[in-house]
């Protein structure tokens, strides 16, 4: 069992005013893949508090995989890869890839996310879109590989330690 973190970063579920569906969502699909959901967290739409949030799960809670909900469209706002990228160490281009593949039989809009994915430390960090729909389908596409992907990252050993 990989441990997992869901950060949603929007600046209207922040402030309360609108209920976060994204984050739910991701933590509830990883949990039924078998991941330990240890933390989720709601953040601004601010590079700073999002490259933060990110740093504290990966360095801190060493957190396995690390997903993100919100912040990948054209909004002048939209900064979650700009936060992703500034704190990982090397990308994992073929995650966002597979994401933008399988949702463009689903919409031609896949095509304007901006999603990233890459590594820092042991934790593997990647962006999904903000809205419930996009956050299971995008999720759905890449899931499978990812377990293969931690085992590589931690050393084929799943993260259970009690105080992950």
């Amino acid at each position: 069992m990989f441990t997992a973190a869901v950060v949603t970063v929007s600046d209207r579920c922040f402030r309360g005013e609108r209920p976060d569906g994204a984050g739910p969502a991701a933590a509830e699909m990883l949990e039924k893949a078998g991941y330990r959901v240890v933390e989720t967290v709601l953040v601004p739409d601010e590079e700073e508090r999002i490259r933060a949030a990110l740093v504290r799960l990966a360095d801190e809670r060493d957190a396995a995989l690390i997903v993100t909900s919100g912040g990948t469209g054209f909004s002048p706002r939209d900064v979650t890869p700009e936060a992703t990228l500034a704190v990982c160490r090397r990308l994992t281009p073929g995650i966002p890839e597979a994401m933008r593949a399988a949702s463009l039989a689903i919409t031609p809009r896949a095509m304007l996310s901006r999603a990233a994915a890459g590594i820092r430390g042991r934790s593997l960090i990647v962006n999904l879109p903000g809205s419930p729909k996009a956050v299971r389908e995008n999720l759905a596409a890449v899931l499978p590989a990812l377990e293969h992907g931690l085992e590589m990252l931690r050393g084929g050993e799943a993260d259970c330690a009690a105080g992950t």
